[in-house]
């Protein structure tokens, strides 16, 4: 039995990669219905993928038209699709939203691509780093000297994934309270753009500069920074109010009169290398004994180690187990219908009978797709 707030909810994902199965898990942690569509003949089933975990896995060879049709039967009991597809492939497959919501009006048809179904770049290749390269985010992220990739956290899982996921949800309400489904078009560019609002906002009141680290929150600010410790390891500073500022400079003694002029941002540079001094004098552990929990506004930098076992998270249960892999459990949070990992990543076609069966196919539809 499926647990969390969306039981009941039926998606049909065809398998892709990155953004696609991490809305794909999102929902499925909260209790959705995902069945995976994958090509026959694919390996699955690893411990290890994580994005892959709690849902069902159909096998099918699209290339045929038993598979096309399965498909089509799927979606016209789905609540909605993931499809991850340059713009044209689920199309040239017949399965292209004009087909599928004239099986089922109110299917909600989630499109997931990096740089949109229309524009000049709609049907070039692409990766996260591209995506977020022509929203303003990646100019913003990185060292003074050039952007850094902030992994695939802006484009793919931000930008992308959740905002489809939020999309899948919106359009799925409507469509519940209409009776009309309809197509998201879920760019990871559009996405990433939309992260960067605030920081837009800051930019047209003039508190924003067009340089790396020269402002508030991208290390521009000695109280808003990383630092090392005399162990090599690193530590977190969020000090931006004046109460959290004034904390920041008892707890690490120091009494400088030129630290009172936080928001000078001309002693900036200065202020940083006096702070720094100061944090490679303890090791991490020292600091956090000093700082953990306080309004300072601070917590050690952590690898993937050390993550899971933070008191923090290990209070909290931020981290699970499944299958001898380490991994983030669902989130958020539900008072009433909380969510739980439905199971483990599916092999390949490991549920063609099972799932078919309950999406309302027959005995002979399954043995025709074998």
């Amino acid at each position: 039995m499926r647990q969390g707030p969306l039981t009941g909810l039926k998606i049909v994902e065809f398998a892709g990669i990155g953004p696609g199965p991490f809305c794909g898990m999102l929902l499925s942690d909260l209790g959705a219905d995902v069945v995976r569509v994958d090509r026959k003949g694919g390996r699955g089933g690893a411990p290890s993928d994580i994005t892959a975990r709690g849902r069902r896995s159909v096998a099918l060879d699209l290339k045929t038209p038993e598979a096309v049709e399965a498909c089509l039967k799927l979606m016209a009991s789905a609540d909605g699709i993931i499809e991850g597809f340059r713009p044209g492939v689920m199309e040239r497959l017949g399965l292209g939203p004009d087909v599928a919501l004239k099986r089922n009006p109110r299917l909600v048809y989630g499109r997931m691509t990096g740089w949109g179904q229309t524009g000049p770049y709609a049907n070039a290749a692409g990766h996260d780093m591209n995506y977020i390269a022509i929203t303003g985010a990646l100019h913003a992220i990185g060292t003074k000297d050039k952007p850094v990739p902030p992994l695939n956290l802006v484009g793919d899982f931000g930008g992308g994934a959740l905002y489809l996921a939020f999309g899948l949800m919106a359009g799925i309400i409507h469509a519940r309270e209409t009776g009309k489904g309809q197509v998201i078009d879920c760019a990871m560019s559009d996405g990433s753009a939309s992260l960067m609002a605030m920081f837009y906002g800051m930019k047209a009141s003039g508190i924003w500069q067009e340089e790396r680290r020269a402002n508030l929150l991208d290390g521009g600010a000695h109280f808003y920074d990383t630092y090392q410790c005399s162990d090599g390891k690193w530590v977190s500073i969020g000090s931006i109010e004046p109460q959290f500022y004034a904390l920041l400079l008892e707890k690490t003694g120091i009494t400088d009169p030129d630290f009172q002029r936080q928001m000078d941002r001309s002693i900036w540079p200065d202020l940083r290398e006096k702070l720094a001094a100061v944090f490679a004098t303890k090791t991490q552990a020292e600091w956090t004994t000093i700082m953990a929990a306080t309004d300072v506004c601070f917590a050690p930098v952590l690898d993937l180690d050390e993550a899971p076992n933070h008191p923090h998270n290990a209070s909290r249960q931020t981290f699970v187990q499944l299958g001898g892999v380490t991994q983030p459990a669902p989130a958020p949070r539900f008072s009433e219908t909380p969510g739980v990992i439905q199971g483990p990543p599916p092999a390949i076609g490991a549920h063609n009978t099972e799932a078919l069966a309950d999406w309302g196919f027959t005995e002979a539809e399954i043995a025709a797709l074998a």
